[in-house]
């Protein structure tokens, strides 16, 4: 019996499974209109947000006791001593280094640090110093989690997964979808990049930047100056949602 035998009379719209070509464009349709969902979901925002939050991307590699870990660990729990609450990936390294600054301030420290994972086979759980945790199966959603709960960002040490959030946020705030959020590139390494993108993005035959784009990174060369840049940020987002320092 033929797919055709199931159809019922005057029922046109229906797709037989046999019809691969049909079959594939209801599929590619019915992706296109949950993403629409999803991009109109995503611009709602809570009227009352508890916390100023900065997000700390760096290298999952480092190990804990090193001097990137110490600093990192010591710049969150500054941050977080301010009023802050930390974002991070959830897993190991720098990461954990932030959870766990962002965990030893306070009573309610273990909730503002916050961990947005992703599923990978060899970071089965979060570190043990994330208080909050969402978890995602792609990079792309857990991309746009970090870009729509965050205040500020700060990049430090890390390797090709930190690159990808740098510039995911980077290209954001160039072509105006991020607005007024800072983004703090901590140590000589980000600054490289930086002067290697002005050299060859710039400077040659064919413009492929503006030289306003590059004002768009904060480039840093101690946590101290991030801590500074955030503070003043803060103090406007204070003052913007009616909220007194504490």
């Amino acid at each position: 019996m033929t797919d055709a035998a199931f159809l019922k009379p005057g029922a046109t719209d229906v797709v037989p499974l046999s019809d691969e070509e049909a079959v594939s464009q209801v599929l590619v349709l019915a992706v296109e209109n949950l993403w629409e969902a999803v991009n109109e979901l995503t611009r709602l925002r809570r009227t009352h947000k508890e916390y100023y939050l900065v997000t700390i991307f760096g290298s999952a590699r480092i190990q804990p006791g090193t001097d990137h870990y110490e600093r990192v660990k010591k710049l969150a729990f500054q941050l977080t001593s301010m009023g802050c609450g930390i974002i991070t990936g959830g897993g190991p390294g720098l990461m954990q280094a932030a959870n766990e600054g962002a965990s030893l301030t306070g009573h309610d420290a273990v909730q503002r640090s916050i961990g947005i994972r992703v599923d990978l086979p060899f970071e089965k759980d979060p570190n043990p110093f994330v208080g909050k945790t969402y978890e995602h199966k792609t990079f792309f959603s857990r991309l746009h989690h970090f870009m729509i709960m965050s205040d500020a960002f700060i990049v430090v040490p890390g390797g090709i997964g930190t690159m990808l959030e740098l510039s995911m946020v980077w290209q954001l705030l160039q072509v105006r979808k991020l607005y007024d959020t800072p983004l703090i590139l901590v140590g000589s390494m980000w600054q490289e990049l930086v002067d290697w993108a002005v050299k060859h993005m710039t400077k040659g035959d064919i413009e492929l930047a503006k030289p306003v784009d590059f004002e768009i990174p904060i480039c840093v060369k101690h946590s101290q100056d991030a801590i500074e840049i955030v503070r003043a940020h803060r103090a406007k987002w204070l003052k913007a949602h009616g909220r007194v320092d504490t």
